[in-house]
């Protein structure tokens, strides 16, 4: 049965339902509008009550105002009230500089420095084929004067920066030696930066050893492992410990090279939005692979750690990293200067965020200071812990025929006998791979016993070789779990934005 209403039935309706309508967008609309509204207010408070600061000091403040300095404090002081830990402002130089470090490639003599408890430049390291390997600069010495300039801690920055200039320009440097000093005149010139080095253990295993992650760093890695590979690399270890600085897209070129197809990383901003910011082609480094990682590993180089296991690639070895699982993005401003913000969190390929928990390793190996310290001065296998159970752990695998399907973390064997019961870890964890090299003596014999008692008892060693790989299976899952807490460089970039020139290290 057909019921007809009437035209003004339907015009009533309809302005019902387009009255409904109205009040529906109204209200978004006003609730938009007054959010904004509010907003804008709390800025007009903010910026009124600087402007009422800015009265009262230019009538009333006895000294010189410098505008340049006052502007550039005023915007840290602004970032720093947003409570993002690593949000940072760069004045025009600083950025200018900044850019010239994640190139890698910049004009100057070739040296990592850090303020002496003078004031004076002390050089902690001095690169190879550089103007300042040429002329004799090393480890310890003090740089007292620049250009008729005496260094102090009121200038150091300004005189740090004094080490940079034009290629060919030349500088008159002050170098003391000891209580000797010396006048010497330098040839600045582009120098490319070791970011990675590498060297070849005993039983084949190539120890690849990251500073940073920057842009020249995947030409270098890639030199690097391919050099390892043609000189019969059976397993490869990354030791990324202490590193703390990098830049995403290089991280993603270095695990381009060893994973295979899929997602490296993705990342999820504030509204919840997942985008997919880096992916690996199908081509793959086929090795076994190990990765050492310290509390003071952090941001991208946990990602790094993270991703080698989440493609089930090798394990981890070492402490829990920082969990700096962030993003920031650097934004250019109008006059040269920069801010950097927190803009999103970053996914591992496969495991949850690390953000605020760190990436845990698989085998938990501490070190205590004085081990930390003999690792870094004499280097070798034998005096670095860490080191030492991931050569365990890599040699396992590669005897019993590690492939891609096979290459799960191995249950640790003893982890007391290369644990250590202090609390402390080490700064500067990182062995040097040239003095790494200097103990393969020592190794040797201990592996060449080692490769004795094993073929006097092959038939054992079968029967073991079957118990591990079932307690790999078990240890695999419960390393997969603990990770799975969440996520994420904090790369320790955590410096006081004032003082961060004159507590960390730069390369000049």
């Amino acid at each position: 049965m057909n019921k007809k209403i009437s035209l003004g039935a339907a015009i009533a309706f309809m302005l019902i339902v387009a009255a409904a309508t109205f009040s529906m967008s109204m209200l978004y609309a006003m609730s938009t509008f007054n959010e904004k509204v509010y907003s804008v207010k709390e800025r007009e408070s903010t910026y009124s009550k600087i402007a009422e600061i800015d009265s009262y000091v230019r009538q009333n403040y006895i000294g010189s105002i410098t505008e340049t300095r006052l502007t550039d404090a005023t915007a840290e002081g602004f970032l720093a009230g947003t409570g993002d830990p690593y949000a940072k402002y760069y004045d025009a130089s600083n950025y200018a500089r900044l850019l010239d470090d994640y190139s890698n490639k910049s004009v100057q003599i070739g040296i990592v420095t850090t303020m002496d408890e003078s004031g004076y430049i002390r050089i902690l390291e001095v690169y190879p084929d550089s103007p300042a390997q040429a002329v004799g600069l090393e480890v310890d010495d003090l740089i007292v004067n620049i250009d008729e300039t005496d260094v102090s801690k009121d200038n150091y920055t300004e005189a740090v920066g004094m080490l940079r200039g034009e290629p060919g320009t030349k500088m008159t440097i002050v170098l003391r030696k000891g209580v000797e000093d010396t006048t010497l005149e330098i040839t600045r010139r582009f120098v490319e930066v070791p970011s990675v080095n590498s060297s070849l253990l005993d039983n084949y295993i190539g120890l690849v050893t990251f500073k940073e992650f920057n842009d020249n760093t995947p030409d270098q890695f890639n030199k690097q492992v391919n050099s390892l590979i043609d000189q019969g690399a059976a397993g490869l270890i990354f030791d990324v410990r202490g590193v703390n600085t990098g830049t995403l897209r290089s991280v993603a070129q270095v695990l381009d090279k060893l994973l295979p197809e899929g997602v490296i990383v993705s990342s999820t901003n504030k509204n919840g939005e997942t985008t997919v910011l880096e992916t690996s082609d199908a081509r793959e480094v086929a090795l076994p692979m190990q990765v050492l990682v310290n509390e003071k590993t952090s941001g991208e180089a946990e990602l790094f750690a993270q991703a080698i296991r989440d493609y089930n690639k090798g394990g981890i070895v070492g402490t829990t990293t920082a969990g700096k699982g962030t993003m920031q993005t650097t934004f250019p401003l109008t006059d040269g200067s920069a801010i950097r913000l927190t803009t999103a969190r970053y996914n591992p390929p496969v495991s949850p965020s690390y953000d605020g928990v760190g990436v845990q390793p698989d085998f938990e190996v501490k070190m205590t200071e004085e081990q930390a310290a003999l690792a870094s001065a004499i280097g070798g296998v034998d005096n670095d812990p860490q080191l030492k159970k991931a050569v365990e752990a890599i040699t396992v695998v590669i005897k019993s025929g590690g492939n891609l399907e096979t290459l799960e973390p191995v249950a640790p064997s003893d982890q007391t006998s290369s644990s250590s019961s202090g609390d402390n870890s080490s700064e500067d964890e990182n062995s040097s791979p040239d003095d790494a090299e200097g103990d393969e003596d020592s190794e040797d014999s201990e592996d060449s016993s080692s490769e004795d008692e094993e073929e006097s008892s092959s038939e054992e060693e079968e029967t073991s070789s079957e118990e591990t790989s079932s307690e790999e299976d078990s240890s695999s899952e419960d390393a997969e779990s603990s990770s799975d807490d969440e996520d994420e460089i904090s790369s320790s970039e955590d410096e006081d934005a004032g003082s961060e020139e004159e507590s960390s290290s730069d390369g000049q």
